[in-house]
């Protein structure tokens, strides 16, 4: 296994986020490229964990086509002789952890499933006894099956502090009640066919976040990475 944490392509770099460099191939195209660099509190680390790039590279694949019937996504292709000729040498930097997507207005909320109560959720729901607005149940253990999933989005902070929970009627004001709406439903449903998968291979799916973005036309569609550790 080898290490990359940063990548090197003959395109314009956009972005570099705590994982993934974004490179413009056109108006309507992005190439994302996953690399091994590793985040704690939303600070990236000096270090990396091999293959971690590829990994979740081929995770979100796996889910982006077997999703697509629920919403749209942004993927394209992750073979690289489907990418811009001029890539094509940078085979070794792309192979296994790149893919071309679909271009598209990022919405500002991560929209976040729960089936369990974890993580931040669980701090919340000591601290007050909802999550996001939404009461819960007293007496939840942490790790405890929540009598149905629910949808507790965030804010998406600037680089560098950290994400903020916030509800439903936020994220109203934040993207309109109709894409509000849109993604709540979307997410949901999502979570609820990932995490049926998962417990029949024996995995339990307590939470996970989804992106959306919006398309010159309106169309809502998934993007970023779909149900990564």
């Amino acid at each position: 296994m080898l290490l990359m944490t940063t990548s090197d392509l003959p395109l314009e770099r956009i972005a570099r986020g705590k994982v993934r460099d974004v490179y413009e191939v056109d108006a309507d195209r992005l190439l994302l490229v996953a690399t091994d660099r590793i985040s704690a509190f939303d600070y990236v680390l000096g270090s990396g964990i091999p293959d971690k790039g590829k990994i979740l590279t081929q995770l979100s694949a796996f889910w982006f086509g077997r999703t697509s019937h629920i919403v749209t996504n942004h993927l394209i292709s992750t073979n690289v002789d489907d990418y811009p000729a001029e890539t094509r040498a940078y085979r070794s930097q792309l192979e296994g952890r790149s893919s071309l997507v679909r271009r598209t207005n990022p919405l500002p909320v991560e929209c976040v499933a729960r089936g369990y109560i974890s993580g931040s959720g669980w701090k919340e729901d000591r601290a007050s006894g909802e999550v996001c607005g939404i009461p819960l149940p007293p007496g939840l253990r942490e790790g405890d099956r929540l009598p149905e999933p629910i949808f507790t989005p965030a804010w998406k902070a600037p680089a560098g502090v950290h994400d903020e929970n916030i509800p439903f009627a936020r994220v109203e004001t934040l993207i309109s009640p109709r894409l509000a709406a849109a993604v709540r439903e979307a997410s949901l449903a999502l979570y609820a066919h990932g995490a049926a998968a998962c417990l029949r291979a024996g995995i339990i799916l307590a939470d996970t976040k989804f992106e959306f973005g919006t398309l010159p036309s309106g169309e809502l569609i998934l993007i970023d990475e779909a149900m990564t550790p």
